[in-house]
């Protein structure tokens, strides 16, 4: 028997993916992406992400089909993302997944976005060691966690963001600093000239006892964007424009030396010898080369994927929903809904909307008043 081909749908934020998966192996990532229409207002705009997916959907899904050199009915499954994310961009890429699904026959998987993240490693590098320390940073998320089997054990989460996520930094500062948006890779760019020592930012949340310090494994990027933001504003008041790059590589090297110096640690302290960075602040670069040097030191394994899978793609929630399939997992429901603010608990979410109260009895007209 020919192993299974998964067909992935992501549409959470301002990308609509589509790739197609089999046994592990990536036959096809096509993405979309309406960053250009969200520049303009410096961030990603919902109404606007969604109306792109629903004109993206259909030529997406078709060139996915033909990079792969498959026909509608050579798909066994189908998954998509249902959480979290924005609600209305998430609508659209489930509506469109339950039409496929439906309409060829198939069994859908509701997949959770972050665990998509983590799977698209397994693309680049093969399955994942058990356990395994995981560090997703993104636009909206910066956590640690121990992974297991990804597609039946429940994930640990060891500590998550307090408040700004690290891509969230970078665009902030980014746009204090009169960078374009999205921050993270302009930030990364104006860094190449600047030197990381220029301005002494803090590292937040990294002078605690160690593992029994309850926030030995969160993050928190606030004050450092607000320290970020307060330098600008310190030249400015002066009548000079802020340098640019010494900012730029300055802020990056505090986030870069938070998120590596935590995360080796949370190995080190866990026993886990494999450390995997996902996510689309793992391509930045300095990011990658300090976690580079630091694992090299602490001789733990780093898995990284190629920068294409960082950010969002559908090949990711293929990669799950090949994972999900392969292990026998249940198929979604057809009640099955969204869930825009899901916590990442397994990476399987199917979320059943409540049933719908019954409509009110009318009230009999001898005992109106």
């Amino acid at each position: 028997m020919r192993s299974p081909v998964v067909l992935g749908i992501e549409s959470s934020c301002d990308e609509t993916g589509a790739g197609i998966v089999r046994d592990g192996k990536l036959l096809a990532h096509v993405v979309a992406s309406s960053m250009d229409e969200h520049a303009r207002f410096g961030g990603v705009v919902p109404e606007i992400a969604a109306r792109a997916h629903l004109h993206a959907f259909n030529p997406v899904v078709r060139r996915a089909l033909d990079q792969a050199g498959l026909r509608m009915s050579q798909l066994d499954a189908v998954a998509v993302t249902t959480g979290p994310g924005l609600s209305g961009a998430l609508q659209v890429g489930l509506a469109g997944a339950k039409t496929l699904a439906y309409s060829l026959g198939l069994p859908l998987y509701g997949v959770h976005h972050l665990a998509g993240h983590v799977a698209a490693d397994t693309l680049e590098h093969g399955p994942l060691p058990e356990p395994c320390m995981v560090l997703i940073v993104s636009g909206g998320h910066t956590s640690l966690l121990l992974v297991q089997d990804l597609a039946r054990d429940p994930i640990l989460h060891l500590g998550d963001t307090l408040d700004d996520a690290a891509g969230e930094c970078f665009d902030k500062v980014a746009r204090v600093l009169g960078l374009p948006y999205p921050g993270g890779p302009a930030i990364d760019r104006a860094a190449r000239d600047g030197n990381p020592k220029a301005v002494s930012f803090p590292r937040p949340l990294t002078g605690g006892r160690g593992a029994d310090d309850p926030y030995a494994w969160s993050f928190s990027f606030s004050g450092l964007k607000t320290a970020a933001a307060r330098w600008a504003e310190g030249y400015r008041l002066r009548g000079e424009e802020p340098p640019v790059a010494d900012g730029a590589a300055s802020l990056q090297e505090a986030v870069a030396d938070v998120l590596t110096r935590k995360a080796v640690a949370a190995c080190t302290a866990h026993g886990v010898k494999t450390l995997v960075v996902v996510g689309g602040v793992a391509a930045n670069s300095r990011v990658r080369a300090l976690a580079e040097r630091r694992c090299a030191s602490a001789g733990i394994e780093l898995r990284v994927p190629p920068m294409t899978l960082c950010t969002d793609n559908g090949a990711m929630i293929a990669a799950i929903g090949d994972l999900l399939v392969r292990a026998g997992a249940e198929p979604a429901p057809l009640e099955m809904t969204i869930d825009p603010s899901a916590p990442l608990e397994y990476a399987s979410l199917t979320p059943v909307a409540p049933p719908s109260p019954p409509p009110p009895l009318p009230v009999p007209a001898a005992s109106r008043s």
